[in-house]
């Protein structure tokens, strides 16, 4: 794990990547990691979160400074400037059933082939998709989520990158963090190691490739 200013961190980032983020409607999500991706102009992004959050805030800043190229979320109901991006045809937005979602990025972390759900089965959803029977019970195999990065909210990380969250902030991160092929962290309060207990740690710290330094 390395300590890193962060301009240098999200100028790791390339032109269309594909980058998940944390957060739940903007809870949770690494807002100084996102303005400065806004700042630096990182474009054709392929972003994979829960949802866009909403203009001004999260994810939506990066929608409303066009750089989404394409979007893998489980809804975008909050944010009309996405609902207008993807009428225009500026973003590609794949709607994702929320636990489908999750455990598609699960699966990745985890270096599953995949999961069986029956979410869907029937429905528009299943299109292009393998329907599998299990003792009776159609499922329907949905394949992993991997991103080229995830950038990842903390409530307080030590130097060697071990991660706490705070509350309803946890959410996607953790999952997220398992699944990124690099990860970048951006937590609140950076502590000595040894300030955490390790019965507290919920990111262990091989996890972590890099963890942004405060100003």
């Amino acid at each position: 794990m390395k300590t890193v200013e962060l301009e240098e961190a999200v100028a790791l980032i390339p032109l269309g990547a594909s980058v998940m983020i944390g957060g739940f409607m903007g809870v949770g999500t690494p807002e100084r990691l996102i303005d400065e991706l806004v700042r630096q102009g990182r474009r054709e992004l392929t972003v994979i979160a829960n949802d866009t959050a909403m203009p001004g805030r999260g994810i939506g800043k990066l929608v409303t400074a066009q750089l989404v190229r394409k979007a893998v979320v489980s809804h975008i109901g909050l944010n009309p400037e996405t609902q207008e991006a993807m009428i225009r045809g500026d973003i590609d937005v794949d709607l994702v059933p929320q636990g489908t979602l999750i455990e598609r990025i699960r699966a990745a972390g985890y270096g599953l082939g995949g999961i069986l759900t029956p979410t869907g089965v029937g429905t528009e959803v299943e299109a292009g998709k393998r329907r599998i029977d299990v003792e009776g019970v159609d499922y329907l195999l949905e394949t992993p989520l991997h991103a080229d990065f995830a950038l990842v909210q903390a409530f307080l990380s030590d130097y060697y990158g071990n991660l706490v969250y705070a509350l309803t902030a946890r959410n996607f991160n953790p999952v997220i963090a398992m699944a990124g092929r690099t990860v970048i962290v951006d937590a609140e309060h950076i502590v000595p190691v040894g300030m955490i207990s390790p019965d507290h740690v919920v990111t262990p710290a091989p996890l972590v490739d890099y963890l942004v330094a405060h100003e």
